[in-house]
C-alpha cells in the first residue's frame, strides 16, 4: 500500500497530472487559503457563517470542500455571501 506522499509523487510523474496540479496550486489554492484564514480570523464556525448567509452549516462545509477539491466552482454570488458573512467584500480582478 502506498503512502499519500508516494502516491502523490507517482501521480506527479504524469505530465498532465503535474500541469493540472501546478495550475490548481498557483491559481486556486491562494483563494482557498484566504477564505479559510478570513473565517478563522473572524472567529466563526461554519454554522455561524451559514446562519449569516441564510443557509445551513452543511452548505458551508460543501462550499469549503468544493474549493479544496476543485470539483465544483461556487458562483460569485455565493462567494459574495460568504465574504459578507465574514464582514468582508469579494473583489475579482483580471491581471
Amino acid at each position: 500500500m502506498l503512502t499519500h506522499a508516494e502516491l502523490k509523487a507517482k501521480a506527479l510523474q504524469n505530465s498532465d497530472v503535474r500541469a493540472e496540479y501546478e495550475r490548481i496550486e498557483r491559481e486556486e489554492m491562494p483563494i482557498l487559503d484566504e477564505i479559510l484564514r478570513a473565517r478563522r480570523e473572524a472567529g466563526l464556525t461554519q454554522a455561524q457563517v451559514a446562519e449569516r448567509m441564510g443557509t445551513k452549516a452543511p452548505a458551508v462545509a460543501r462550499l469549503e470542500n468544493a474549493l479544496v477539491t476543485g470539483k465544483h466552482s461556487p458562483s460569485l454570488d455565493t462567494l459574495r455571501k460568504y465574504a459578507a458573512a465574514l464582514g468582508k467584500k469579494l473583489e475579482v480582478h483580471l491581471v
